[in-house]
């Protein structure tokens, strides 16, 4: 799929598990796990699903995934799974390695986020992609450095500060175009300037939608992760853009749906839901 100058390609980078009433919030069981089956401690199977944009002059990678600095106790808690899917293998398949991605895009620095941006080489912690500029919400890095008490679990400052110090990190300070297709879009239900990011020209539109929507299964308007440090914020801003996905025919880009990539919106009776979802780009 091409829009404007860039040729769009996934890059998946392994699979992990949540709890299903976690993801859901106040949707009880019964409804989500129509959708989401549940393993015998109640984990649903999600996906972390990268997009690559590709011209003659760059490479942009959006999000990186888990990465692989777990230990085995969380390997067993999240049930990590990169044995199909490993970051640097999916790159070559499209005929690129890690130094050939020129920029990465953060959506925020949650662990499942941001994870695959930093390794471990030599006893050191190193960014992955050694010639690329890392962005970034100024005040979501703020926020990842000094969480509150109920989020501290999601900023591991191994996958961010790293960047900090080797001075590939670039700060962006609210709404912004990052060129003429990329647009940088702030929201702040699920945490603190969060940034979404829509890829568009004259005649297709992809709203890569991080944690705001993060699968297929979320596009209700209540479906509101228990996560999210501001639920009732997450439903104005979900009702704002499915709104404009609807009017404009824009594509979402599911980071973390294990099955579907994308789908289109449509407006009913009993609120959004999704048109059409495909299984690849």
């Amino acid at each position: 799929m091409k829009i404007g100058k860039y040729e769009l390609s996934i890059i998946n980078s392994g699979y992990f598990k949540l709890d299903g009433g976690a993801m859901f919030g106040i949707i009880p069981k019964a409804l989500w796990e129509k959708s989401n089956q549940a393993d015998q401690e109640n984990r649903i199977r999600l996906s972390t699903r990268n997009l690559l944009l590709r011209s003659s002059n760059k490479n942009i990678l959006i999000d990186t995934g888990m990465g692989n600095k777990w230990d085995l106790k969380s390997q067993n808690i999240y049930s990590i799974d990169q044995s199909e899917f490993i970051l640097a293998n999916e790159l070559s398949k499209v005929k690129l390695t890690p130094s050939d991605i020129t920029d990465v895009i953060l959506t925020h620095l949650h662990f499942d986020h941001s994870g695959g941006s930093t390794k471990i080489e030599n006893g050191r912690i190193i960014p992955v992609f050694e010639n690329a500029k890392y962005y970034i919400q100024k005040k979501n890095y703020e926020w990842a450095v000094s969480p509150s008490e109920r989020d501290r679990g999601s900023y591991i400052k191994d996958n961010f500060l790293p960047l900090y110090n080797a001075g590939v990190l670039n700060f962006i300070d609210g709404e912004k175009n990052f060129d003429d297709e990329i647009e940088l879009i702030p929201v702040m239900g699920h945490t603190f300037h969060q940034q979404l990011v829509k890829i568009s020209d004259s005649s297709s539109s992809i709203l890569y939608c991080g944690d705001l929507v993060p699968t297929s299964s979320h596009i209700p308007l209540p479906y509101i992760m228990g996560y999210d440090l501001q639920p009732l914020i997450s439903v104005q801003e979900k009702k704002k853009l499915l709104s404009l996905a609807a009017e404009e025919n824009w594509k979402l880009f599911f980071e973390h749906d294990p099955i579907y990539v994308l789908a289109t919106i449509k407006i009913t009776e009993k609120g959004f839901q999704f048109g059409e979802r495909y299984n690849s780009i």
